[in-house]
C-alpha cells in the first residue's frame, strides 16, 4: 500500500513538471514570433502594434527650371512696355528717360543699389553675380541697372528680353571702384516672373506671387 502512494505521489509531480515547461515553451515561442526579426526599427512579423518601417522619402525637392530669357509674352507691345514700366515702379526701379528708347522697344533703369554694407554686402552680391573670391578688396556696396528689350512677333505676341548688369563696390588700398560682374540671372528672372504676373494676372508656373523687393 505503501508503494502505491509513493507511486502516484511520483506520477502526480511529472504531471505539474511537464505542464510547466508546456506553459514555458508558449511563452517563448510566442516571442519569437513576434520577433520575427531583428532588424533595427522593424516590428518583424508582427504588425498588430507600432509603426513598422513607415514610409521612407527621399527628401528631394523638384527644381524649377529658369524662365526663357526671351519669353514669348502674349499682348501688345504697347502694352507690355506699359507693364515694364509698371512693374519698375513697383520695384523701386526708376526709368532712364534717356537711356531708354520705347519706339524701340527698350526702357532701361536707372542704377538701382540694392546693398550696402561691408558685413552683408558679399553675400547679397553672391546672390545676383559670381563673386570672385581672390580679390584682397572688401565689397561693401551692390548695384544693377535693368535692361527689358519688348520685340514683336505677331499683332498680339511679342518677346521680352531682360538683361542686368550687376556691379560691386570694392574698397581696397588703392581706392575705391565699382567693379561689373557675372549675372547669375537670378536679378532678371525676378523682374521677368514680375512682369509676366503682371501682363497675366498670375506668376509663371511653379513660382509665387511676387512681393516688392
Amino acid at each position: 500500500m505503501k508503494n502505491i502512494v509513493v507511486a502516484a505521489l511520483v506520477v502526480f509531480m511529472l504531471s505539474l513538471t511537464a505542464l510547466a515547461q508546456t506553459k514555458g515553451e508558449d511563452k517563448g515561442g510566442q516571442r519569437v514570433r513576434d520577433s520575427g526579426s531583428s532588424a533595427p526599427a522593424s516590428n518583424g512579423s508582427k504588425q498588430d502594434s507600432g509603426a513598422g518601417r513607415g514610409i521612407t522619402w527621399d527628401g528631394k525637392t523638384a527644381k524649377i527650371p529658369p524662365l526663357d530669357n526671351p519669353y514669348r509674352l502674349t499682348g501688345r507691345r504697347d502694352v507690355i512696355l506699359k507693364a515694364v514700366e509698371d512693374v519698375m515702379r513697383d520695384r523701386k526701379l526708376i526709368v532712364d528717360e534717356t537711356a531708354s528708347r520705347p519706339a524701340e522697344g527698350i526702357i532701361v533703369s536707372q542704377v538701382y543699389r540694392f546693398i550696402k554694407g561691408a558685413v552683408v554686402t558679399k553675400s547679397e552680391l553672391g546672390r545676383y553675380a559670381n563673386v570672385p573670391t581672390s580679390t584682397t578688396s572688401g565689397w561693401t556696396q551692390g548695384r544693377y541697372t535693368i535692361t527689358v528689350e519688348v520685340q514683336p512677333v505677331d499683332g498680339m505676341n511679342a518677346k521680352v528680353a531682360v538683361n542686368a548688369k550687376i556691379e560691386g563696390r570694392s574698397d581696397g588700398a588703392t581706392g575705391a571702384e565699382w567693379v561689373t560682374l557675372p549675372s547669375l540671372g537670378v536679378a532678371e528672372e525676378e523682374f521677368l516672373s514680375a512682369l509676366i504676373e503682371r501682363v497675366t494676372g498670375s506668376p509663371p508656373p511653379g513660382r509665387a506671387p511676387t512681393s516688392e523687393p
